[in-house]
């Protein structure tokens, strides 16, 4: 028996348009993160996927995504787990600072090594394996189950907190994990095999 896991990352934020380092901060969905949400939705109504649980963050912009891609595929009731888990990557000492300011103040190759490094944490904050070190538990422990009982779920996210899920699914390294790009509002649709391997993925774009 497969499952289906379904990743998509937030629609665009207030604070990803005005270039600001976000991480656990609170921010809302812009307008065009609004219409990514419901884009997704459409694409995921498109294949005609229905969910029997859903998954987000701890923070508005994952959890209104999660919200609008439920209500255009017709499950707006559907039970949806909140967990600080799959949260952001935290930017510490970053957070809020627009990304040219930082570089101004720490250089353009020490603020490099922190947003693109798999295991080097800015001040105070995280890296990405400490992202994953709290998302891939959570993972295995509360959603996987799901997925492996032959259930479609959904996880609307962040983008690293799913490359974290990415890297184990896809057996990426840490080095090929940091080069992905992950669209805000792009599903990705994992099939998976009875022992957890991945039977067939694909990324919704355009």
């Amino acid at each position: 028996m497969s499952g289906t896991l379904v990743l998509v990352r937030h629609g665009q934020s207030e604070w990803n348009l005005k270039n600001l380092f976000t991480g656990w901060r609170d921010v809302d969905l812009t307008d065009q993160g609004t219409a990514e949400a419901l884009a997704a939705g459409e694409k995921l109504k498109a294949r005609r996927l229905k969910f029997d649980i859903a998954y987000t963050s701890a923070l508005k912009r994952a959890q209104k995504t999660c919200q609008h891609i439920l209500d255009v595929v017709g499950q707006s009731e559907l039970k949806t787990i909140r967990d600080q888990a799959l949260n952001e990557r935290d930017y510490g000492d970053l957070s809020g600072l627009n990304k040219d300011d930082a570089r101004k103040k720490w250089g353009e190759e020490q603020v490099h090594i922190w947003r693109r490094s798999y295991d080097i944490a800015p001040p105070g904050g995280e890296s990405l394996k400490d992202t994953g070190a709290r998302v891939w538990p959570y993972y295995l422990h509360e959603v996987q189950p799901h997925v492996l009982r032959g259930e479609t779920v959904l996880v609307a996210a962040h983008g690293n907190s799913l490359r974290a899920l990415i890297m184990a699914l896809d057996g990426k390294s840490g080095e090929e994990i940091v080069k992905l790009e992950l669209g805000t509002g792009v599903p990705v649709i994992y099939k998976l095999n009875a022992d957890s391997t991945v039977a067939k993925k694909d990324v919704l774009e355009g």
